[in-house]
């Protein structure tokens, strides 16, 4: 979910305004509900696919799912789940009902170490990114990352939900901007004339494109900007051993000016979030008073166990041999069909509709033909703006993806791309 743009609501909130939210959404909720494209019941078989529904498996159609956002497809890779079985069979238990600053299982300790090893900083596991997201923004908006100083704390407009959900935890605490997204001009005027400035944004965004981390770190180097930067979708995609979008243009050590979010549920094939923190200092803030992350549940051992295999993974040649498949597979996709992301190395590409109903029924129809793919309505987008998303993986198969695209523009034809070479395919 992106944040509600200011121009969607009634000004009856700061931050949030939940009722007005539920009352404009509710209606397309209710017809993709009806319509069967939400909230849909499958099993998992192989590769992308799924068995549609809930009743006997010889009964339920096969469905090439465009949805799950395993860009690598390492949700199920047999050494990330034999890692989760590993886990709960050597210490014969799922979850353990103690806070961390009491009591730790010895293999988060062993992820949380090769994690730092393999993105050259000091991670936290977290249950979730959104858990990680609010471990970390009271301590953030409270000035003991930056000398003491409360930092004006700017967010783009299109943060994730995970993020803008805490405004008003940060803004209890501190000044709180939204600037349009990626507005590098306003977020130069802010650090000109506030001592301290704080940034939180995306590195790649949920509905596509990504943060212009070169003009991020200029301005770093130039203010002392903090970055927070949530990279929930670009982990694993990048970087010799899959640090991430945002990490992997970092030409050196985090220092004490950075902190990178991500998920281990994404690109990284496991479950849970991890925070990147950058000095031995934050670490030990962090351990202590990340509210989340002291008091919370830890991730549990069958999460941890499959990001302990995932690491495997990504040590491995296996990743970058990923890493090259997901981009072919992309090219295959920008080859038929034409969107705003059509060239980027980023895996979301974004079917533009406009009306919430019309796009509602287009996921029906692509579901009708085999494909399930995800329909984004206002509040995840903006009123009128509503589409189709599509997340290309390193596991679909080109007849898969060029079948998608015929059904695609059999039904919209004005997004055929101009086909260049083909590529050659893995």
């Amino acid at each position: 979910m992106q944040r509600i743009a200011a121009s969607d609501c009634a000004p009856t909130g700061r931050f949030r305004n939940t009722p007005y939210m539920i009352n404009e959404s509710r209606p397309h909720f209710d017809a993709a509900h009806a319509a069967g494209v939400m909230c849909v019941p499958a099993r998992s078989t192989i590769g992308r696919s799924f068995m549609l529904g809930a009743g006997p498996l010889d009964s339920r159609p096969e469905i090439v799912d465009f949805v799950r956002c395993s860009y690598l497809g390492l949700d199920n890779h047999p050494v990330i789940v034999a890692g989760a079985i590993e886990a709960i069979e050597a210490h014969r238990s799922v979850h353990w009902s103690c806070a961390r600053t009491r009591l730790n299982f010895d293999l988060l300790v062993e992820l949380e170490t090769s994690l730092s090893e393999m993105f050259g900083a000091r991670v936290l596991a977290f249950s979730t990114v959104m858990l990680a997201n609010l471990g970390a923004m009271p301590i953030l908006a409270s000035g003991q990352l930056t000398g003491g100083r409360k930092p004006v704390v700017v967010f783009d407009r299109s943060a994730h939900i995970s993020l803008a959900y805490h405004k008003p935890i940060v803004a209890d605490e501190t000044r709180v901007e939204t600037i349009a997204h990626n507005d590098i001009e306003s977020l130069d005027r802010l650090c000109r004339e506030h001592p301290v400035v704080a940034y939180v944004c995306d590195g790649v965004y949920s509905m596509g494109g990504n943060a212009p981390i070169h003009e991020l770190l200029q301005l770093q180097e130039r203010y002392g900007l903090f970055l927070y930067i949530d990279d929930a979708h670009g982990i694993s995609l990048f970087g010799r051993q899959g640090e991430g979008f945002a990490r992997s243009q970092f030409p050196q050590a985090l220092g004490d000016r950075t902190i990178i979010a991500a998920s281990l549920a994404k690109g990284f094939g496991a479950s849970g979030g991890m925070l990147m923190l950058g000095t031995p200092e934050q670490e030990a803030l962090f351990r202590r008073y990340s509210i989340p992350y002291a008091f919370s549940v830890a991730p549990n051992l069958a999460a941890v166990g499959a990001a302990l295999g995932s690491c495997k993974i990504h040590r491995s040649p296996e990743l970058g041999e990923r890493q090259r498949r997901l981009a072919q597979r992309i090219e295959v996709f920008d080859r038929r069909v034409a969107t705003v992301e059509q060239g980027s190395s980023l895996p979301i590409r974004m079917i533009a509709i406009g009306q919430e109903t019309t796009a509602v029924a287009a996921a029906r129809e692509l579901l009708d033909a085999g494909f399930y793919t995800s329909v984004t309505f206002f509040p995840t987008v903006a009123q009128g703006s509503a589409g189709i998303r599509i997340c290309v993986t390193a596991d679909h198969e080109v007849p898969d993806i060029e079948r998608l695209c015929d059904c695609i523009l059999e039904k919209r034809p004005n997004t055929m791309a101009t086909p260049p070479p083909a590529p050659a395919l893995a």
